[in-house]
């Protein structure tokens, strides 16, 4: 029983930890939100997730909330397929080449990587993005309204 009352103990104050967000992220947010619609996908638990994006402040910045079970192409698929939204006009940014990137350049949308120092094991792989003008890598997410700006001035630009 102690070693089950130190397990919950340290549960608790995982779940009170206050929210710590990266470098740039509000002021990014800041700046796309006037000009796209934003949509926060992400996995895990359903009250944690809430309570996390409840304590960061940044809820107001999205359209919508997904907290799914797991990320990958058909949950993608069937998100895009609820909100009306083609591939071609979906771009995911994420730290997970594995849940955020390479699922949904299998779609045919387009994708930015910002990797993240610390990732978690079940989330690492070796399979490298095949998606020229898709795939786009990024050294954090400050860079990421230039890029759209970018993307929205070049040929052959989809719809936002």
């Amino acid at each position: 029983t102690e070693e089950i009352s130190t397990l919950l103990q340290r549960g608790r104050e995982m779940l009170d930890h206050p929210v710590e967000l990266l470098d740039h992220v509000t002021s990014t947010l800041e700046t796309l939100a006037p000009h796209f619609e934003l949509w926060l996908i992400t996995k895990g638990d359903l009250h944690h997730q809430q309570s996390k994006l409840n304590k960061s402040g940044l809820s107001k910045y999205f359209t919508a909330v997904e907290i799914v079970a797991e990320k990958d192409a058909s949950v993608y698929a069937d998100i895009l397929r609820r909100n009306k939204c083609t591939p071609a006009e979906f771009f995911m940014v994420g730290n997970s080449m594995k849940s955020d990137v390479l699922p949904v350049l299998s779609l045919g949308a387009s994708a930015a990587h910002v990797p993240f120092h610390l990732t978690w094991e079940h989330e690492r792989t070796t399979e490298q993005p095949d998606a020229p003008g898709r795939f786009h890598e990024l050294n954090h997410l400050g860079e990421l309204p230039a890029l759209l700006e970018q993307r929205s001035a070049g040929p052959a630009r989809p719809p936002q």
